[in-house]
């Protein structure tokens, strides 16, 4: 009987997030503070009052996801509880992954933050605008999925960025290549082929550029062993080796997402409540949808925060 904490990613922003926490706890609202002051700009406010156009920005969500995450943890330490001991693993959503690992200690708010800036910046730069595109394919067998990315790519790049569970894969890659991908993953029956709006083809080949800012950027933090295990977008596999943490994340940058299976991992190795720390809900949305077997709840309002306490003390 074990629990793990997960970490949303880009897609769970939304205008207010996060308010509700700081306004009852002090030592969430210091977290917005403390990245606030990292970054050299007021972006709690951007947070709570929007515009969500603005908030939507790769550079801007990132830092977003991860303040409202780590305010929610440490709402519930201001209360007296602590992951080490009460938590089995954590895990993130592709920038959830360092929410993850700054709640652990692996590395400062002020420096995660700092690094989700740099990553969104550097995603952003990868690839000029309009290059390329990220599709969601729906209700197709993975290796159809891939078979027809490898069709589409024809010498260019195309291929599995998430695979998110429950049916849904996203592929990545040159907006030509994905375009023709998407098409022939119709033609191959899936239930629904939809082009995202997004503005870089995250997860793909595309990104080496920004993986190489991502190697420079962690080499210049402090880094830690976190108090909890983590489990890599990449390899699906827990791990507390700072410098192996390093590694994958600069091969998250370009690599695939691997959700559906980090929850089926969590299944098999006794987890059996999953929380979501954090903005939204979609995480708990897929994990039911891969495995039925494991509880969830979100842990993303001063009142979930209560009941989190009441449930784990």
């Amino acid at each position: 009987m074990a629990v793990a904490f997960t970490f949303p990613g880009q897609g769970s922003q939304a205008v207010g997030m996060g308010k509700d926490l700081a306004d009852a706890f002090p030592e969430a609202r210091r977290i917005f503070q403390e990245v606030d002051d990292a970054l050299g700009e007021n972006l709690s406010k951007l947070i709570w009052e929007g515009p969500e156009e603005t908030l939507m920005l790769t550079a801007n969500a990132q830092p977003a996801l991860m303040a409202v995450s780590l305010a929610a943890i440490r709402a519930l330490e201001s209360r007296g509880f602590s992951l080490k001991g009460k938590i089995a693993y954590v895990a993130g959503h592709s920038l959830g992954e360092y929410s993850a690992l700054a709640a652990a200690g692996f590395v400062s708010v002020a420096d995660a933050a700092r690094l989700l800036r740099i990553r969104g910046n550097a995603m952003q730069a990868a690839v000029p605008a309009g290059e390329g595109a990220m599709a969601a394919i729906i209700g197709l067998e993975q290796a159809d999925v891939e078979a027809a990315c490898a069709e589409a790519a024809k010498g260019s790049v195309c291929q599995i960025a998430n695979d998110n569970g429950g049916g849904q894969l996203v592929i990545s890659g040159a907006r030509a290549a994905v375009e023709l991908a998407a098409k022939l993953c119709t033609e191959k029956g899936a239930k629904r082929a939809l082009m995202l709006q997004v503005s870089a083809p995250f997860h793909s080949a595309l990104m080496a550029p920004a993986a190489n800012v991502m190697r420079d950027a962690l080499a210049g933090v402090t880094k830690n062993a976190p108090v909890v295990p983590v489990l890599s977008n990449v390899t699906v596999s827990p791990t507390s080796d700072p410098d192996e943490i390093a590694r994958r994340l600069v091969e998250q940058i370009t690599g695939r997402v691997r959700w559906r299976e980090t929850v089926e991992w969590f299944g098999a190795n006794g987890v059996t409540t999953l929380y979501e720390i954090g903005a939204g809900k979609v995480l708990s949305g897929l994990a039911r949808r891969i495995n039925r077997d494991i509880a969830t709840a979100s842990v993303g309002s001063a009142a979930e925060v209560e009941a989190t306490l009441a449930a784990l003390a």
